[in-house]
């Protein structure tokens, strides 16, 4: 048998002609960029985060940087954001001039771990970036704790958490700002890139708005220093028919990773732990062994789809190296890097090949 590790045609042929019929709509009324669709997509976003304003943008990065700028982070100033974690968290830091600070996650939920938060902040903090990792919201009322004792903004890196939510509060309202991405392998994902911020605040919701629009306020108004990340219409359009199958889906998810924790028995793999207080979507499912590059080429071997989040930490990344944090100085993300292995998981996957994906795990 040979499963992917992920697939999108069980879903897109669900609503492929609710898809073919919004796209056909944005090209019959010839209007592609911050149109009714966008505006309609917004409004239902906000809506489901349950915040009052959404903005949407050209992609996650994007997301991150413009709650960044709104908030007026630049040189000189430290962001604090997990150790474990996509590159995005921190570049999205650097394209301010700040730095980005970095702290280990838990290592039983792989989300920041608050209790080593205070000992990272300076004079120059000006605000924690949790991200929702995998699917699973960030301890938040301990971050947001600790945020209002040293007076820090709390942005949320929600890219692999459309839906997540902690304490019954979805995921996108849980701090100041929150960043999605929609990359087409997200839980809600476009056909191409796209991104949103969501967020209470009005004058941050407006400033991101422009910023993301040249800087405009309105047409040939350029009050910021801004960027061009708008989100287009045809990604609205796309976005807005999945957002309404977005519970469904991940019920789906939530059924297969049950199906998995039950059915999966090796002590060599270590399972994720759902953290009380808080659901989880599932985006990935990641075990982690001691003799990962071994587990991977056993499943490879077997047809199973696997892939790695994430093979080498940021601090280790080229791309970083003028932080001087050399190997061993994160050990709790080099585990990570070390040992994370994620299996298949989307809408779709069928209990055959749940049983045969844990049957070969139990086997090894």
């Amino acid at each position: 048998m040979k499963i992917p590790f992920a697939s999108f045609e069980y879903m897109h042929n669900e609503i492929k002609e609710e898809i073919y019929e919004a796209i056909s709509d944005v090209m019959r009324k010839n209007w592609f960029i911050r149109g009714e669709y966008c505006e309609k997509f917004e409004q239902e976003f906000a809506a489901y985060c349950g915040v009052k304003y959404c903005v949407g943008c050209g992609n996650g990065l994007d997301a991150l940087y413009l709650i960044l700028r709104a908030y007026d982070i630049t040189y000189g100033d430290e962001v604090i954001v997990p150790s474990n974690t996509f590159i995005a968290t921190a570049l999205a830091v650097t394209y301010t001039g700040a730095t980005p600070i970095f702290v280990e996650p838990d290592i039983s939920t792989y989300t920041i771990d608050p209790k080593r938060i205070q000992e990272k902040i300076t004079a120059r903090t000006k605000a924690i970036i949790v991200v929702h990792l995998y699917g699973q919201a960030a301890d938040m009322d301990a971050v947001n704790e600790i945020a209002q004792a040293n007076h820090l903004l709390v942005i949320e890196d929600a890219a692999q958490a459309h839906g997540a939510e902690y304490k019954n509060k979805k995921t996108g309202g849980l701090g100041d700002a929150a960043a999605f991405s929609f990359y087409p392998g997200k839980n809600l994902g476009a056909l191409g890139d796209a991104g949103a911020i969501t967020t209470n605040d009005k004058d941050v919701a407006d400033k991101v708005r422009a910023i993301g629009n040249y800087g405009s306020d309105y047409k040939y108004h350029h009050i910021y220093t801004g960027t061009n990340s708008r989100l287009d219409e045809i990604q609205a359009a796309v976005l807005l028919v999945k957002l309404r199958n977005l519970d469904k889906w991940n019920r789906y998810r939530h059924d297969v990773a049950k199906q998995y924790l039950d059915r999966i028995n090796n002590k060599k793999i270590l399972l994720p732990v759902i953290a009380k207080d808080r659901s989880h979507v599932w985006h990935i499912f990641a075990l982690r062994t001691d003799d990962r590059n071994t587990f991977e080429s056993y499943l490879t071997s077997h047809g199973i789809g696997t892939t790695i989040h994430y093979p080498t930490p940021i601090h280790l990344q080229g791309a970083y190296k003028f932080l001087k944090l050399n190997e061993g100085m994160l050990p709790i993300a080099e585990k990570i890097s070390n040992t994370e292995l994620s299996i298949p998981m989307y809408y779709g996957i069928t209990d055959e090949e749940i049983r045969y994906i844990t049957d070969v795990i139990n086997q090894y």
